[in-house]
């Protein structure tokens, strides 16, 4: 696996941990900012929003810089922002942070995976994308805990500069790497503005913006995003209420709930090296026994609540197919679309707006008077949605005959993988307008 992409893990680790930490500084913030909990809330819900929608619209206005340059710009937009947050004097100051971080986060998201992808190669694509979304996942159990620790020891604005230091270290080191050549023709941060050779890996892609909107035309794209959104709606739907079904249901001592939660997490770290080897060959497959594990999981933690032991390893196994999948959607997505920064961005909002709804109507039920175990229940059957949204594409498909006036060629950049189970999706052949 090259280096940058280790790199570019390592960046995504600084900028998650500091898209999770406000939540665990959530009494300093309000203390030192003189204002409410539920206005330092706020900023999460910033953050989010940021993120959906910052991320395409970046994507978007910088379809012909190279690659190479739009990501360390959006790591020094993404140092500003957290140097803002280290110095605010006022509530409205760190806003601005939150918002110009989440913006350059979701759209470094989206450049990101689109480079590492086009390093690697159609047959890696998910175990690179395991290794960015490691640095994610690593964040939740080791970068978070630590911001907590680091904000209750030196401050909040510790965390704020601590973060700072990482994202700046990562900055310096895509710097130095995306200086030389990448195997496979790389120009490196040399390229200019002018979109760069088909066979540049760090140049922009060509054809700009009108290149960039074409594969949102393709409806199998957009199914690809809605199983996705529901997967991440479905997981967070249950996870953000784990620590209350912790204490509340299961009758945990509150002192144990961190040690549940971090082995929750390495669950995680461990399911994204599984499912990131996995999803290169059978992503549909991969997603399918996902869903479905996290369906029979979420509702048999949801009946049997009351007993630890089947909370404790309920929990274990959704830690272990809930976040990973998203490398098998990936894969999926990148066997349905070419690789592009708007294609991976906006599939970044779409996972953000699953965030957004799962914890939202899991909060909903819990209002109704539903109990602790309504989130628990939503989730199993948002993820039973997901599954029925696999359905039409379990199925294979034969290639679609070609129609006149169009050509079918071969997808250059997503060869036919012998032996896999998914050639429904992969779109090994692909109608291109003569035109």
């Amino acid at each position: 696996m090259p280096a940058v992409v280790f790199i570019l893990g390592l960046a995504i680790f600084a900028m998650t941990t500091s898209e999770f930490m406000v939540a665990g500084m959530l009494p300093q913030l309000s203390a030192g900012l003189g204002v409410s909990i539920s206005a330092i809330g706020y900023l999460v819900s910033a953050y989010a929003v940021a993120m959906a929608l910052g991320g395409p619209i970046i994507s978007a206005a910088t379809t012909r810089v190279s690659r190479a340059r739009v990501l360390v710009a959006l790591l020094a937009a993404f140092l500003v922002g957290q140097v803002l947050g280290a110095v605010a004097t006022g509530y409205p100051m760190l806003l601005v942070s939150r918002l110009v971080s989440g913006a350059a986060e979701a759209a470094f998201l989206g450049v990101g995976l689109t480079l590492a992808m086009d390093i690697v190669g159609p047959r890696l694509v998910g175990r690179a994308s395991s290794v960015l979304l490691g640095g994610l996942m690593i964040s939740s159990v080791l970068g978070v805990p630590l911001a907590t620790l680091l904000a209750q020891w030196a401050g909040w604005r510790g965390s704020f500069w601590a973060v700072a230091g990482m994202v700046l270290v990562a900055g310096l080191a895509v710097l130095h790497t995306l200086r030389r050549p990448v195997t496979g023709g790389s120009t490196g941060l040399g390229s200019s503005s002018v979109p760069a050779a088909p066979g540049s890996r760090t140049g922009a892609a060509p054809g700009g913006l009108r290149a960039e909107l074409a594969p949102f035309r393709n409806r199998r794209l957009w199914a690809v995003y809605a199983t996705g959104m529901l997967q991440v709606g479905s997981l967070f739907a249950a996870a953000s209420y784990f620590a209350a079904i912790f204490i509340g249901r299961t009758g945990f001592a509150p002192e144990l709930v961190p040690a549940l939660l971090t082995g929750y997490g390495v669950a995680a770290v461990i399911g994204n090296v599984i499912v990131g080897r996995l999803a290169d060959r059978f992503p549909i497959t991969v997603l399918t026994v996902g869903l479905g594990a996290q369906a029979v999981l979420l509702a048999g933690f949801a009946a049997g609540s009351r007993v630890p032991t089947v909370a404790l390893v309920t929990v274990l196994g959704v830690g272990l197919v809930g976040l990973p999948l998203n490398s098998a959607t990936i894969a999926r997505r990148l066997r349905v679309a070419p690789n592009r920064p708007l294609v991976n961005s906006v599939g970044a909002s779409m996972v953000n707006v699953g965030i957004a709804i799962g914890p939202t109507l899991g909060g909903l039920a819990i209002s109704a008077g539903l109990g602790l175990t309504a989130p628990l229940w939503i989730g199993a059957a948002l993820a039973g949605l997901g599954l029925l949204s696999l359905a039409p594409y379990l199925r294979r498909a034969r290639p679609a005959a070609p129609t006149g006036g169009e050509n079918v060629t071969p997808r250059a950049s997503q060869p036919v993988l012998a032996g896999t189970d998914d050639h429904v999706v992969t779109g090994e052949l692909r109608c291109s307008s003569s035109t």
